[in-house]
């Protein structure tokens, strides 16, 4: 019953939401506008897109070669790509890691292994998303007399420093850190306790290799950087005199808001985030509409690429390797 109902609540927020954000402007305008954009500044969008993607699969490449497990750059791209079709067409963006999960399992030679990568690889994007999003909001634009609002430079600086003090000790005390999930053995003593040992070794691995690391995380900054490039292209294509250094400060903060699991995929919070700070910019609530859109569109449009990948794995007969070691 929850699994069922959780999904229409957030549909529900989303379209309530969406609601409220278009009786406010005039849809008409707001398609013409849209009609209009620039094609070459939406193709540019799209690169910019797909090298967000590629960026990615990099990244993660990186932190596999670390716990000893090579994989073709073009394999991991293929994955990511799925992994984002399910990302942005499911009610979900768990489905996702998922596929990565699944995808890299057999080569790792354990679930247990090829999770933590994934969730160490969203762990460091997390840290860039925060960080980028720290220095705009200290160094920033001036976003009217309310300032920033929720999401300071205070709050945020915290929250980064509080995910590097958590993360730390993982890789660097991974004995002690295992040791603290040693409750979960009343699950199931033998089963848990192989794993914790699996994940033990994993974080050793990763805390002996701090270039990995640090690379991986360099990645991450890139990325964001990458996508705020892809929104200031989305503006530039509508002609909304925005910036990159706004933008540095909306895209990081939007992505932030998206993790609360109130709405469905982001929509509706997304495009709140961006009309709160667009009017404190003196922008009208229309061009954030515009923008947020849009660039959701553009997003749907490279995801389909995974949907095709997905597809000729069907055809082919492959199927997701789900039946290896956990």
């Amino acid at each position: 019953m929850r699994s069922q109902v959780a999904p229409l609540i957030k549909a529900a927020i989303s379209v309530a939401l969406l609601w409220l954000l278009l009786s406010r402007v005039d849809l008409a305008r707001l398609v013409g506008l849209a009609a209009q954009a620039s094609i070459p500044w939406l193709l540019a969008g799209l690169v910019l897109y797909g090298a967000m993607v590629l960026l990615s699969a990099w990244r993660w490449g990186v932190l596999l070669e670390a716990q000893g497990i090579g994989l073709p750059f073009r394999r991991l791209t293929e994955s990511f790509l799925v992994a984002t079709f399910f990302n942005n067409f499911l009610p979900s963006n768990i489905g996702g890691d998922v596929v990565r999960i699944a995808d890299t399992a057999p080569n790792a030679g354990s679930k247990t292994v090829a999770t933590t990568v994934v969730l160490l690889d969203r762990g460091l994007g997390l840290l860039g998303l925060v960080l980028i999003a720290a220095i705009g909001t200290t160094a920033g634009p001036h976003f009217g007399p309310d300032g920033m609002g929720p999401f300071g430079p205070g709050l945020l600086w915290a929250g980064f420093g509080l995910a590097a003090i958590i993360a730390t000790p993982a890789l660097l005390m991974p004995d002690g850190f295992t040791k603290l999930l040693q409750p979960l053995r009343v699950l199931h003593p033998e089963w848990v306790e192989e794993r914790l040992g699996r994940l033990r070794s994993a974080l050793a691995r990763f805390g002996e290799a701090p270039l990995a690391l640090a690379g991986c995380f360099a990645g991450a900054v890139g990325v964001q950087a990458v996508l705020v490039a892809f929104y200031l292209a989305v503006a530039r294509s509508m002609a909304i005199p925005i910036g990159f250094a706004e933008l540095a400060v909306i895209v990081p903060v939007s992505f932030i808001v998206q993790m609360a699991p109130v709405s469905l995929n982001g929509f509706g919070v997304r495009e709140a985030t961006f009309g709160f700070y667009f009017t404190r910019l003196g922008l009208t609530l229309e061009s954030a509409l515009l923008v947020s859109f849009m660039g959701a569109a553009l997003i749907m449009m490279v995801s389909l690429a995974g949907g095709m990948v997905y597809l000729r794995r069907l055809r082919s007969g492959r199927r997701q390797p789900f039946a290896v070691r956990n």
